[in-house]
């Protein structure tokens, strides 16, 4: 009878070891190419000043901006860089060699494709290489928490020479249709862009000035497609063929601590492009780039962008908005705690004529600007050649506040510009708290208005004394501007 106790005994004991190895086993993700699970994910490194204008950001979705009061708690934010997950998947397990010379493409579709199958997947882009790879769409659905971590230097082909006849030159990485998905890193995703901004096509000059007709189809280096609940951080993202980063058709984006850069002469390298793209946060980031720092197309709503430095570049740019007789939509979008400097425009929006729809709810506040042309601008007779001709319908403007604006601004144009269409006016601008001054030169005292409404709750400096108080006495049909 003993011996039958402890023969139960035994049993029960071997049952119960049997099944925490199962467990142990389970939580683990083997691939037949891969060669250690050693790897650990870090949060990205960034170490900023005490001066540093750092603004915690929320989780995403971010507030509607219009809601002045929200001031999110240090635990509203969790790094995803943080993550424990022990499915990683090292590019160098599935054969990337990261000398910057191979082909490493074929080793990153393996590895984002078995990422992609579990939770909490991390396709991993080691520090000590450079690893080159061709235009690459990476779609989805996944599972939910997919990272795209780059520690070392990630890259397309050097130019448009070396570039894939069967590759679209238009676009170089595409996340598509992904759903809670991450980017994120300590390195570097370098565009290699200095052949493409030497094509002799518009808008590029090729060498000795030269200049063809015809656009050019350089490739915007990063782009997200139809996807939601994105997190891009940590990362430096530099010298694009063009744009830097695009979102279309996405929702609840957050972007924070990223460096943009690209010499300030470099074609349509946008830094942030946004279009058809809702509930978005860009919080502490470095741009300088040759256009837009960041760009607003239509479709935009719910943006917030704080405590970022933007420039030598074109500035902060809604539009161009009704191209071609469209409709554009855009509102809710806010703009604080912001630096511009050295930049061909600094808070711009801009318009075709011709277009439809609106552009309402715009909040400008807390931006110190240093030696900016056109400070403040809006352009509604956006126009790229000679032949754009007066039209009577345009996207209506209303409703857009610039609060505490101070600085210096390049005297080769005038701080303050309002052009808007002859037959639909701007309303409800509000000017409180700006104040511009010369950055070397004479004082310009006579900003332009035209066709502008608004308010000054305080005196401007240069004085605006164009800006017509009240309502215009008509507009044209409401349902022009319903979106």
């Amino acid at each position: 009878m003993k011996n039958h106790h402890s023969l139960m005994l035994l049993c029960i004991v071997m049952l119960v070891i049997c099944q925490n190895l199962g467990n142990v086993e389970g939580r683990y993700h083997f691939h037949k190419k891969q060669k250690s699970k050693t790897s650990n994910i870090v949060s990205p490194a960034y170490a900023p000043s005490p001066e540093d204008p750092i603004s915690q950001p929320p989780d995403y979705p971010p507030p509607v901006p219009s809601d002045q009061s929200y001031a999110p708690a240090p635990s509203d934010m969790s790094d995803p860089g943080n993550s424990t997950t022990d499915c990683i998947f090292d590019v160098r397990s599935f054969g990337a060699v990261g000398d910057g010379d191979n082909d490493d493409t074929a080793a990153f579709r393996d590895a984002w494709k078995e990422a992609c199958q579990v939770e909490s997947g991390v396709v991993l882009v080691p520090s000590d290489g450079t690893f080159m790879i061709t235009s690459t769409i990476f779609s989805g659905p996944c599972k939910s928490g997919l990272v795209f971590q780059v520690d070392g230097v990630l890259m397309p082909p050097n130019g448009p020479d070396c570039w894939p006849k069967s590759d679209s030159s238009k676009q170089w990485l595409v996340f598509y249709r992904l759903d809670d998905m991450t980017l994120t890193g300590t390195g570097t995703i370098e565009g290699n862009g200095q052949k493409w901004w030497d094509l002799p096509c518009k808008p590029h000059k090729g060498p000795g000035g030269s200049t063809l007709p015809g656009p050019c189809e350089s490739p915007a280096l990063i782009r997200f497609f139809m996807s939601s609940n994105l997190v891009v951080t940590g990362l430096r993202i530099q010298n694009s063929p063009q744009f830097h980063m695009k979102f279309d058709g996405c929702r609840g984006v957050l972007i924070n601590r990223l460096s943009i850069s690209s010499p300030k002469l470099s074609p349509n390298t946008d830094g942030i492009h946004i279009e058809n793209t809702k509930s978005v946060g860009i919080y502490n980031s470095v741009i300088g780039n040759g256009d837009d720092c960041i760009s607003i197309g239509t479709g935009c709503s719910d943006v917030d962008i704080e405590a970022v430095t933007c420039g030598p570049s074109h500035g902060i740019s809604i539009g161009s908005l009704g191209v071609q007789n469209s409709r554009a939509c855009v509102s809710n979008i806010t703009v604080r705690n912001a630096i511009i400097k050295d930049s061909d425009n600094g808070l711009r929006i801009k318009t075709w004529q011709g277009g439809s729809g609106s552009v309402t709810g715009i909040w400008f506040e807390n931006i110190q600007m240093e030696n900016v042309r056109n400070c403040l601008i809006v352009d509604q007779y956006y126009c790229l050649s000679k032949a754009c001709r007066n039209q009577t319908s345009a996207v209506y403007l209303t409703d857009v506040t610039y609060r505490n604006i101070k600085g210096t601004y390049d005297v080769r144009s005038p701080p303050i510009h309002f052009a808007c269409s002859d037959s639909v006016a701007c309303t409800n601008i509000t000017m409180s708290e700006v104040e511009l001054l010369p950055y070397e030169g004479v004082l310009v005292d006579d900003p332009f208005c035209w066709n502008a409404y608004g308010t000054q709750e305080t005196l401007t400096i240069p004085p605006i004394d164009c800006l017509q108080d009240g309502m215009p006495q008509s507009l044209a049909e409401n349902s022009l501007y319903d979106c």
